[in-house]
């Protein structure tokens, strides 16, 4: 069974999207092992100037790589990353699943993004799409998608 880590810079607050997520790591649990590691934003001023999230993007950053094994394939969601089909993301988790990495770890950043070291150590920049979204939903959104390729690849009738 394969590993999955998402590690998120932030906690879900509202009730509605820990439902959601709860009911996606309930499903997904018949897929792999799946964690997911919050981690605390690194703290910023009411208007912090580029320095400041600069600083606050590596903090975040070193705290993400210690969390990453050197045999993890990394995805990381990120604004200029690759848009992908449903279908080829299940390929793409397929392919990462045969290719002996011990873990595949998404990383979703805090509302300032991603540190370049970060997206440096990624095997797979991954864009949900060229529109804006709140990054706290990025989580449902992400695991309904992984939940949606393992549906594709074990030929059940989730996905349409």
């Amino acid at each position: 069974m394969i590993n999955i880590n998402i590690i998120c810079v932030g906690k879900l607050k509202e009730d509605y999207l820990k439902n959601a997520c709860a009911e996606y790591e309930k499903r997904l649990g018949a897929f792999c092992k799946l964690r997911i590691t919050e981690l605390t934003p690194a703290r910023l001023p009411e208007s912090p100037n580029e320095a400041q999230i600069e600083a606050a993007l590596s903090d975040e950053g070193e705290r993400i790589l210690s969390k990453i094994s050197p045999s993890d394939g990394v995805f990381a969601l990120c604004i200029e990353g690759k848009e992908m089909s449903s279908e080829s993301f299940s390929k793409e988790i397929e392919k990462c699943a045969v290719s002996g990495f011990g873990t595949l770890c998404f990383i979703i950043g805090g509302s300032h993004g991603l540190s370049s070291a970060v997206k440096s150590r990624a095997k797979y920049r991954l864009s949900m799409s060229p529109m804006t979204f709140p990054h706290q939903l990025a989580r449902v959104m992400l695991l309904e998608q992984i939940y949606r390729a393992f549906m594709i690849s074990s030929g059940g009738k989730y996905h349409k």
